[in-house]
């Protein structure tokens, strides 16, 4: 204070204010976002150009390589394998000779600067109005979810034509201000993707007619054009395939998510099937434009694109993977009036279009129509029922609070290291949990499934090395039971029935049914408890991929017998089909005993009688005891998974800091001297 009052300045002259820091870190976010959507896009491309001739741009191949279609005198659609419109393959007859000198570089930088271009016309046209920290990362974030998206990725690794339709519509509606040549811009859409047709209604609807009209004045011109030059190929194209229907895939395989392929896969056919899609077709094209209209008068434009774009694929007979870009868009439109629940349509459409759905729903055969038309169900509920909220909803900024738990004191000065991760009292949305926890989980299969330290031979022989490795190190604390357990449970027939049943039944159903209950019935320790799982698994899989571990069942001479899987041939590197399905080298550390362990000490924590405390404590002591007895771990795993576990519950304490006190409503409603601390959720700022 003395040195500010010599020189006649404030204080806040000799450090940075509040404003100053948190535009540093505005600035070091961008930045950071912009390096990541640089990195995918270095990917796309290393990705596309590694993989061989003739396995990559397989779609541009056909049309331009030696002896590509646009090659041929006759008829463009003779082998059904060009899928575009005529006035599409006029248009790139001309750039032939210089697509073959430059089938793969020229082609894909292209098609990436078309992504980045599109990534900045959506970041420019969000609703209004947007903070400044929003608008300065909307274009690197768009960016990234476009280069990770399934259709861009797709695109690049085909060849494929179809961001110019998107990317043409969005600077008609956005970018260019004339309208009349907004319109002519919408019209060439339409002209190489028919469905795209529909932004006309949608542009008369609102007004802005003389752009509709220009759209269909010039979608008619060029294909006219094309019809000149192409008479053969346009009527083979337009009356013959009715606008392409029956060209390049099956429409009943999977990649066509449209409505067609959808009723072609649930067995439908002939008549009755298109009677179906025409109908069906005829309501969503006009709920889909209906809605869209309400949405771009509510100043909500690029919502109203995007359902028009969701209403054009639903429509379109053939909607292969590459086309199905409109989708990422509609989640810009806020659904829901809680905080919590506002992630649920952004995170369920950014897993659907970057995922494959395998990893959405699990492999159940009651599940196969909702997992094989993913996308297509998107687009439908997009376009058709989603409630998505006006901007004169006061809901629409300012959405119900999330509350949070008072924070708890702590010893050390820096925990919680991510103080945003604050403790909240309400239940999560849970449809929400149940897709990260379907996708956490499929992404742990994978991983664990790729951790297998090489080809199968050579896994095997590392893994069976460590093996060695863990048993002389067990021999040597005399702690090496696994034989003698192994047959001490199997000579006795009931014995060995019980830890197999264990072993096979309890792995998912405990943990599964713990964090049900804390769902239900106690929120706040289910987000701790949650984190702490997490933390645990993802510590597993890092021991999984550098210490692959051969388990004693698959330890040659050993002697062990496997009582759950049967006998293993050892004379095959990969033992029959059994790895085909699952690593059987990740037994380090052991996650049958690390689960068990974290269900064993959350019902110790959370249970309110003693008996529930060692009722709890008793599954991680039946476990460990399965694991060993039918041969699928050393004991040292079992240490391994208790580490993981020490490490989750310490992970979760260092970033999100202690267990928060559990506050009921009825306890708020008596204290209430004691005010509550209550905050908005980030997403509503």
């Amino acid at each position: 204070m003395a040195n500010a009052e010599r020189s006649g300045r404030p204080a806040e002259a000799f450090g940075p204010t509040a404003a100053d820091t948190a535009r540093a870190r505005l600035r070091a976010a961008r930045l950071g976002l912009w390096l990541l959507a640089a990195v995918l896009a270095v990917r796309q491309v290393a990705v596309v150009l590694r993989t061989p001739r003739g396995e990559r741009l397989t779609d541009l191949e056909t049309w331009v390589g030696p002896g590509g279609v646009l090659h041929v005198n006759g008829s463009l659609y003779d082998s059904t394998r060009f899928t575009g419109t005529p006035f599409g393959g006029l248009v790139l007859k001309p750039l032939t000779r210089a697509a073959e000198q430059a089938l793969g570089w020229g082609w894909t930088f292209g098609t990436l600067l078309l992504v980045a271009a599109l990534g900045l016309v959506v970041a420019r046209a969000l609703p209004q109005p947007v903070s400044r920290r929003t608008a300065l990362l909307a274009a690197p974030v768009t960016i990234s979810l476009l280069m990770l998206s399934l259709p861009v990725r797709n695109t690049l690794w085909l060849g494929q034509t179809s961001i110019i339709p998107v990317l043409l519509v969005l600077l008609g509606c956005f970018v260019v201000r004339d309208r009349r040549a907004a319109g002519v811009l919408i019209g060439l859409a339409a002209a190489l993707q028919p469905t795209v047709l529909l932004f006309a209604a949608l542009l008369w609807f609102t007004g802005r007619r003389r752009a509709a009209a220009a759209a269909g004045a010039s979608f008619a011109a060029v294909t006219a054009l094309a019809w000149a030059a192409m008479p053969h190929d346009s009527y083979t194209y337009w009356v013959h395939h009715m606008a392409g229907v029956g060209l390049g895939g099956e429409a009943d395989a999977l990649a066509n998510q449209s409505l067609h392929g959808a009723l072609l896969r649930l067995g439908l056919s002939g008549p009755p099937e298109i009677g179906l899609f025409l109908s069906l077709g005829a309501a969503v094209a006009a709920l889909g434009v209906r809605r869209a209209v309400r949405y771009a008068r509510d100043g909500q434009l690029l919502l109203a694109v995007a359902l028009t774009g969701c209403a054009a694929i639903v429509v379109s007979p053939t909607t292969w993977q590459h086309q199905l870009l409109w989708v990422l868009p509609a989640v810009v439109g806020r659904v829901g009036k809680r905080a919590s629940d506002r992630y649920v349509w952004p995170v369920a459409v950014i897993l659907v279009m970057t995922l494959p759905a395998k990893m959405m729903l699990p492999n159940m055969a009651a599940l196969y129509p909702l997992r094989d038309n993913a996308v297509l169900l998107a687009a439908v509920a997009a376009a058709t029922v989603l409630p998505f909220l006006p901007r004169t909803s006061p809901y629409y900024r300012a959405p119900v609070p999330t509350e949070y738990a008072r924070p708890v004191p702590t010893r050390w000065k820096h925990v919680p290291l991510l103080p945003f991760l604050k403790r909240v009292l309400t239940r999560p949305n849970l449809l929400l949990e149940l897709l990260l926890i379907r996708v956490t989980y499929a992404a742990y299969q994978q991983v664990r499934l790729g951790a297998t330290g090489g080809t199968n031979t050579g896994g095997r022989a590392r893994a069976e090395a460590h093996g060695r490795q863990i048993l002389d190190i067990e021999r040597f604390l005399h702690i090496d039971v696994e034989h003698w357990a192994n047959h001490a449970v199997v000579k006795v027939g009931w014995l060995r029935d019980f830890f197999d049943f264990y072993y096979e039944s309890f792995h998912f159903v405990v943990p599964l049914s713990v964090l049900a209950l804390l769902y239900w019935r106690r929120p706040v320790d289910y987000r701790w408890a949650r984190a702490s799982l997490g933390f645990a698994t993802l510590l597993a899989l890092v021991g999984f991929w550098l210490y692959p571990l051969a388990p004693p069942r698959l330890m040659p001479n050993l002697g062990v017998i496997d009582t759950v899987h049967g006998v293993q041939d050892f004379s095959k590197p990969d033992y029959g089909t059994l790895t085909a399905l699952t690593n059987q080298y990740a037994a380090m550390p052991s996650l049958h005993f690390g689960w068990s362990l974290w269900c064993g000490l959350v019902i110790a924590i959370v249970a309110p009688k003693w008996w529930m405390k060692a009722l709890g404590l008793l599954h991680p002591f039946f476990t460990v005891s399965a694991i060993v007895a039918t041969g699928n771990h050393w004991v040292l795993d079992a240490v391994g998974g208790a580490l993981v576990v020490g490490g989750g519950f310490g992970l979760s304490y260092l970033f999100m800091g202690p267990r928060a006190r559990s506050v009921t409503a009825t306890a708020r409603a008596v204290e209430p001297a004691v005010p509550e601390v209550s905050e908005r959720d980030p997403a509503s700022r």
